[in-house]
């Protein structure tokens, strides 16, 4: 069964940094992209940035320039480094993988439990 887990969550203060984490595990075959999501209060849920096995990475208008979004594939792990972390950036982010599980022919997408950042002072 697949699994993704997030870590890193927490309070930071304004201007601070924080890093996120997401690991995959499970029978995987292969991971096609790697995103992560967020959703504040009463906003709905939006891509904040992605990044394919191949191909250009995306970020958000609101991230670019503070956070930065990789991975490690040898880990199945994929990571948010955020910076110049402002207030509007409070919500609950989330994982998401595109991937393929042993034995199967098709991609699925597969989600974290979601990690709380608060940006307070």
């Amino acid at each position: 069964q697949v699994q993704l887990v997030e870590s890193g969550g927490g309070l930071v203060q304004p201007g601070g940094s924080r890093r996120l984490s997401c690991a995959a595990s499970g029978r995987i075959s292969s991971i096609n992209v790697m995103g992560w999501y967020r959703q504040a209060p009463g906003k709905q849920r939006e891509l904040v940035a992605s990044v394919p096995s191949g191909g250009s990475i995306y970020y958000a208008d609101s991230v670019k320039g503070r956070f930065t979004i990789s991975r490690d594939n040898a880990k199945n792990t994929g990571y948010l480094q955020m910076n110049s972390l402002k207030p509007e950036d409070t919500a609950v982010y989330y994982c998401s993988a595109d991937l393929r599980p042993v034995g199967s022919i098709f991609r699925e997408t597969y989600w974290g439990q979601g990690t709380q950042v608060t940006v307070s002072s």
